[in-house]
């Protein structure tokens, strides 16, 4: 009987109400993100020279050949062995003075 105690007039106007207000407010922020954009959207033209002919040095050397360069000596330097992720212990047969105190005490 509490289900007929319920106005469903006043429930479905408040749900529709809250819906209307969710998907307001989602048009609303993305129409501010887009604002954001436009706003901060910075575009520099690019000659058709720069495009066209790759960047050479002084000394005759692309930046293609200089990102070749680094990156060679980055995985020349950069070496890691092959188990890299593996912990290896050294485990020792003897107890050290600190094990046996330990064990002493777990024995008491």
């Amino acid at each position: 009987m509490m289900i007929l105690a319920v106005n469903w007039v006043n429930a479905g106007l408040i749900a529709l109400i809250s819906f209307s207000m969710v998907f307001l407010v989602l048009v609303l922020l993305i129409g501010v993100i887009k604002i954001f954009g436009i706003a901060f959207n910075e575009k520099k033209p690019q000659a058709q020279s720069d495009i066209a002919m790759p960047a050479v040095a002084a000394d005759g050397i692309t930046d293609e050949e200089v990102a070749a360069i680094a990156m060679a000596l980055h995985l020349f330097y950069n070496r890691h062995d092959e188990e890299s992720d593996v912990l290896t212990f050294r485990h020792d047969s003897e107890y050290t003075p600190w094990q046996i105190k330990a064990i002493s005490k777990q024995l008491k």
